[in-house]
């Protein structure tokens, strides 16, 4: 006989089981068992892996592999091709082939010769049965375990519905499944009773038989007949009624036997063997918060839930083995086998009358070429390429493959998304190269015009999907996906599912903290890990081949030297890679031809409460389904509020497919740097970049898009890019022949599509070959698949990639010599290459949002800092770069400020929104009065004109502090001194009286006469008095209701003494610092390194005072200069040293803060998945005074004859290289002793050393450098 599991829990049921997929069926096969069962709790995650895990090995199994080969040629018609196997090699491949041949010569088809497999997967849950079918949610519910299995493709349909429905509408707590649930859903399902958490073992245990016999009777009845199963288990356990799991047991065999149903043994396995128990104990306690050694915490009793063999399950139930045979009677019953070869597109519900899909695609696509063509679009051709040609081609290949429907998916929401006032992207990754997309405005810019490929996108030779993933404006593509809802109905879209799995670095502090091990201790081991997500412990650990960069020694040497180190690292080990938790795709949205749980489960997403699919994106793609990705994209959002910021200041309507691309002011913007807020150029590194670039035409652009990557940058082909573009290397010619393709890149292989057509050109290889025989595998680095692979080409011919490339070359006529050398090029630098298509799109929003930056700055970035509301961080390094761009950032002001960040003439001013206190609601009243009846004349003026509930005190005081009323000539301090509460005369307690008399019916004679001239009832307002703040005080508060400071920083009377004071800015921790590069050809971006001491300086922000383990006090301090901000870690020796100077001066008698507390901070930068942070290694204050502050002067004396052009470049070279504060005076010591003086326009540190020493040696022992 044999047995099968069918009581299984896996990584799926998350943080409880720790089994892997992939591990439990191979133990299933080397144990001999012919099915293995999935039962997660709740949901179906784990269904689609356990499908593949059991294809992978039934696919390898050698008659599969005969059967499937001799199929696959057979239908094609290439039987003289098929070799037959070696009768004692391949017994089996040997005897399948002769039954293939046999039954193809009879009947033409071999379908039912499919060899059984070896391994059968049953697909199930463990559902949370609740015996309340009002689904009530005023309690905690009441929940039992139930084992759910689907015996046939109706069962599995049913399966999927009723855990969907138990996961949608009745998760409460739980996904909850009711009687009446499985009444309608219990066709194809079989089920069993369940560990000692089912509704029939909790009745025996609680002394229940009669509820047990009943609930059974229940179950028996509502399923076939059958397919109702008692189930029994041994793990050694007791409960705590005091019943031993053998007890229960002969209990429910004698409920069985009395109600006329089978017995099944189970283990209920949580992990693959008995040795992985503690891995599954440290996943609960990640699960649970809680420590391995804590003796309260929930946890498993024993070691006794692994995937035990048949002979240990029989020595467990020597008076029932009919159970463990029963297991084999459901494993035959249960057929199910996922569909992962049909395309199920939805049907388009817009369909004109008479038309079909394909119809009403072509009608789409000539519309639109006739749009953008003209109306002789069938006899033109634009860069060699015929359009009707191109159109048909991809016409036919689209329909041929049954795609026309998706076109028409998109069009249309697309189309809907432009109609409704929603920033739709000009087009991102492969689909730009179709002509039928563009057409159909799907993409907004020429793929003939730009050279880009179809085939790139869809070929013949692709089975998979097409792929059109669409950018909309980030604030309002959620509309888009509605409308996608309401078109299709709701039950037929839905989100899709996302999991985390552990990484490595996670898996080293999770293990560390449920090791209870102090924090420290797992940070220093996770630092040693790279912070690339697909980096591997092992990797770490051990050198492994081609990734020998992760392996680090300190890492290893901890593992091989401290015992604390290996036991955490063992742990981490354990767990890597497990599921651990779920959440929404970012974009991913699935609409499907029928409701969506009859094709894949759903559940609700609990954080979100959107409903979503438990099978991820690639999943459910490859199971046919149409998976669109409906992408948020700032940018565009920041472009839509551009456009209604000069439309309110202009008038103009700004269309920005209308921009001209050879607008000079475009790359004069790039050219000097001023990038911040333009989309894809403003880091500082490619800022550095395009500075060096400065490209001059929208192919630059698109090139740079393609090259800025780490690939390209590190094989130095920006560098030898831009040295060609700018005529200092000569341009690359392989052959004349394939100047057209490679000429627009100066011979640089910069895109994937240059590499497709140089196949096609000079190798004869058809275009979908150029796509799947070298794109893909050059692309994935699979190199050998080239050169060992034979493959059966378009042109009859049999041999490998290589071989192909190399005689296609000779035969239309090129050297040996120039191929091979192409094709070694290809192999280095091709795997670099880009997406063209997705370059090409890309670079039209750099245009746009530089022109747009360049004509209109300030409604410009006022659209970019609007679209970070609420992101502080954010707002501080844009409100940095306006200034550093000339635009001036300006307090909120009642009678200027919109609801959002407000371009003005002088500026960009905060919203009112943006003050913490007043929000959206309460900005929207104060605008709407002063739109409908004028500015406000004074604060007085707007207390009596708002609603006074909804503009009460506490807005009031904050709109103050934000300097919302400077304009009125009133200094804040007064300000407040009108709306005081202490004050008997305070101006809100009157308004909101007189308010509330006028609502009544009441008028005053204040109401009749306070606007009559002398009539003595007029309301009386103090002149400003002059009396303000102190500084400090003025911007605390201001501060406090911004997040930044914006009038003014306590720092900028010392920006001087400041920058003497510190290495780097603390902005510069994330954006790096501007060098020149190593060959003096132009600045280069640096980041900073980890690891080494600098000098920092700035203001104490707050200062977090923690205790370490040992009961020693640190601290985690807020460093802030005027540009950014930085967390400071303290350790106990630095902080005993440095507290005494981390607080400003406060008052003896109130506590107020009088003055802020400057430091300067020595300290090693961190890196880590917590943030950026620097561990100080000396604190020191930071003394700024005016003498502090006062710039220095270097002053370089060079005599007459070290004058030189050489020398001056020198100079230059180096002044670049010690950037800061100090001026530079030259003097040039003349031929007949007299000196002439200029000012270099350039800063520099005048203390650096290397700067004093590399100019003494320029200017040589007859020259002077001196610091004044």
């Amino acid at each position: 006989m044999a047995f099968v599991h069918l009581h299984n829990h896996t990584e799926y049921s998350m943080l409880d089981g720790a089994t892997r997929i992939s591990d439990m069926v191979k133990r299933a096969v080397d144990l001999g068992m012919p099915a293995v069962a999935i039962t997660d709790h709740g949901y179906m995650y784990g269904v689609p892996e356990l499908a593949l895990a059991c294809d992978a090995v039934n696919h390898n199994a050698p008659d599969y592999k005969v059967w499937s080969h001799d199929k696959a040629f057979l239908e094609k018609g290439r039987r003289d091709e098929l070799e037959e196997p070696d009768r004692e090699e391949n017994p089996q491949g040997w005897e399948q082939y002769h039954k293939d041949m046999e039954l193809w010569d009879k009947q033409g088809n071999i379908d039912e010769l499919k060899p059984a497999p070896v391994i059968k997967p049953i697909f199930g849950c463990e559902v949370y049965f609740t015996p309340d079918d009002t689904l009530a949610r005023d309690r905690k519910p009441e929940l039992y375990h139930m084992i759910l299995l689907a015996k046939n493709q109706e069962g599995y349909v049913n399966l999927m519905q009723t855990v969907s429905e138990a996961a949608v509408q009745g998760f409460y707590y739980k996904p909850r499944v009711t009687l009446d649930n499985l009444r309608r859903h219990a066709k194809g399902l079989i089920c069993s009773s369940a560990c000692i958490a089912g509704i029939i073992p909790r009745c025996i245990d609680r002394g229940d038989m009669a509820g047990a016999v009943s609930w059974a009777t229940t179950l028996r009845d509502l399923f076939d007949p059958g397919d109702f199963y008692i189930e029994i288990q041994e793990h050694g356990i007791t409960t705590d009624n005091g019943m031993t799991d053998e007890q229960l047991s002969h209990h429910l065999i004698e409920i069985a036997q009395q109600i006329g149903v089978k017995v099944i043994a189970t283990n209920d396995f949580h992990y693959l063997t008995r040795e992985d128990a503690p891995i599954q104990d440290v996943m609960m306690c990640i699960g649970t918060g809680s420590k391995i050694d804590d003796p309260n915490r929930i946890r498993m009793t024993g070691s006794e839930f692994y995937m035990k063999t048949e002979e240990e399950m029989r020595a467990l139930f020597p008076y029932c083995q009919e159970a463990i045979d029963n297991t084999l009677e459901i494993a035959e019953k249960c057929d199910v086998e996922l569909d992962w070869d049909s395309i199920i597109l939805p049907r388009f519900p817009l369909l004109d009358p008479g038309e079909t899909h394909e119809s009403q695609f072509r009608r789409e696509c000539e519309k639109g070429l006739r749009k953008y063509y003209g109306e002789d679009w069938e006899t033109r051709s634009i860069n060699g390429v015929s359009i009707k040609e191109r159109f048909e081609y991809e016409y036919k290949v689209i329909c041929d493959k049954g795609f026309a429907a998706y076109f028409l998916i998109v069009a249309e929401y697309v189309k809907w998304a432009k109609e409704n006032g929603i920033g739709v992207g000009p087009g991102r990754g492969s689909a730009a190269g179709a002509i039928v997309a563009y057409a159909m405005n799907i993409t907004s810019f020429d793929p003939l015009e730009n050279g880009l490929m179809f085939e790139r996108f869809l070929s013949p030779q692709r089975t998979e999907m097409p792929d059109i993933d669409m950018d909309f404006d980030d604030e309002r593509r959620l509309e888009v996906v509605e409308h996608v809802r309401q078109l299709y109905g709701p039950e037929k879209v839905t989100h899709v599912i996302t999991y985390s799995t552990i990484k490595a670095k996670q898996a080293i502090n999770d293990s560390a903290r449920v090791l209870d091990y102090p924090v420290y201790v797992g940070q220093r081991l996770s630092k040693m890990v790279s912070s690339d997500p697909s980096t591997k412990l092992r990797q770490v650990l051990e050198q492994q081949p081609g990734k020998e960069e992760l392996y680090n020694p300190d890492f290893a040497d901890a593992y091989k030297n401290d015992e604390d180190a290996r036991r955490i690292i063992d742990t981490a080990l354990s767990i890597e890679g497990l599921t651990r938790g779920e959440g929404v795709h970012a974009c991913a949205v699935l609409i499907c031809r029928d409701p969506v749980n009859e094709h894949v489960p759903t559940k609700l997403d609990t954080k979100g409460g959107v409903e979503i699919t438990q099978y991820e994106g690639h999943t459910v793609a490859d199971m046919g389904l149409l998976k669109m990705d409906f992408l948020g994209l700032r940018t565009l959002t920041v472009i839509s509020k551009a456009k209604a910021n000069i439309k309110a200041n202009y008038g103009i309507d700004i269309d920005p497919d209308t921009i001209p691309f050879d607008d000079p002011e475009i790359f004069k913007l790039m050219g000097s740097g001023h990038t911040a807020g333009v989309f894809q150029v403003e880091s500082a590194g490619m800022t550095a970049t395009i500075k060096n670039m400065k490209p001059t035409e929208y192919k630059h652009v698109v090139a740079l898009i393609a090259l800025y990557r780490p690939g390209p940058l590190g094989a130095g082909m920006v560098s030898s890019y831009i040295n060609r573009m700018n005529g200092k290397e000569p341009a690359v010619s392989y052959d004349p022949r394939l100047d057209d393709i490679l000429g627009e890149t100066y011979g640089t292989m910069v895109y994937q599509e240059q590499v497709m057509l140089i196949s096609v050109e000079m190798c004869g290889f058809s275009k979908g070959e150029s796509d799947s025989r070298i794109r893909k595998p050059v692309a994935k680095k699979k190199i050998k698949l080239l050169t060992s692979t034979v493959m059966h080409w378009e042109d009859g011919s049999d041999e490998t990639t290589y071989d192909h490339w190399m005689n296609g070359a000779v035969k239309n006529g090129y050297k040996k010599e120039t191929a091979q050398k192409i094709w070694d090029d290809v192999l280095e630098f091709a795997s670099y290459a880009f997406n063209k298509s997705h370059s090409a799109g890309y670079a039209i929003l750099v245009m746009q949002t530089a022109w747009l930056k360049a004509h209109y700055p300030n409604e410009y970035m006022a659209a970019v800092l609007t679209s970070y509301t609420g992101k502080t961080e954010k707002i501080v390094h844009y409100v940095s770069a306006c200034r550093h761009d000339g635009i001036a950032v300006l307090p909120p002001d009642v009678n200027e400020s919109g609801i959002e960040f407000t371009a003005t003439k002088d500026g960009v001013r905060f919203g009112l929104a943006g003050i913490r206190g007043v929000g959206e609601g309460v900005a929207e009243v104060i605008i709407e009065e002063r739109t409908k009846n004028g500015p406000y004349k004074n604060l007085h003026d707007l207390v009596d004109r708002v609603d006074s509930s909804k503009v009460n005190r506490r807005v009031i005081e904050a709109l103050i502090k934000a300097g919302g009323f400077d304009s009125t000539g009133y200094p804040r301090r007064q300000l407040m001194t009108f709306v005081d509460k202490n004050n008997p005369e305070n101006i809100i307690d009157s308004a909101a009286k007189r308010q509330k008399d006028r609502a009544s019916g009441q008028t005053s004679l204040f109401d009749m006469f306070g606007d009559v001239e002398g009539s003595g009832f007029e309301i009386q307002i103090p002149e400003p008095d002059g009396q303000e703040w102190d500084r400090h005080m003025k911007l605390s508060f201001e501060r406090e209701v911004l997040g930044i400071y914006v009038s003014d920083h306590p720092l900028r009377p010392f920006e001087y003494a400041l920058g003497k004071a510190r290495e780097f800015s603390l902005s510069q921790i994330d954006t790096g610092v501007e060098r020149m590069s190593p060959t003096g050809e132009g600045m280069v971006n640096v980041e900073i390194p980890e690891g080494k001491p600098y000098w920092f300086a700035g203001m104490v922000a707050s200062v977090q005072k923690m205790v370490t383990k040992k009961g020693a006090a640190m601290a985690k301090v807020q460093l802030e200069d005027m540009e950014g901000e930085a967390s400071v870690i303290m350790f106990p020796k630095v902080f005993e040293a440095a507290e005494e100077f981390l607080y400003g001066e406060t008052d003896p008698e109130t506590g107020a803060v009088l003055s802020d507390a400057f430091i300067r901070v020595r300290g090693k930068l961190e890196r880590s998945d917590r943030g950026d942070q620097i561990i100080a290694v000396e604190v020191m204050p930071l003394e700024l005074t005016e003498e502090s502050n006062r710039p220095k002067v270097f002053e370089v004396m060079i005599p007459s004859n070290r004058f030189s052009q050489g020398n001056m470049s020198r100079l230059a070279a180096v002044f670049a290289a010690n950037p800061g504060g100090d001026r530079v005076e030259l003097f040039v010591e003349q031929a007949d002793g007299q000196t002439m003086r200029a000012e270099i326009p350039v800063r520099v540190n005048a203390k650096s050393i290397p700067l004093l020493a590399e100019t003494r040696g320029i200017v040589g022992n007859q020259g002077r450098v001196t610091v004044i």
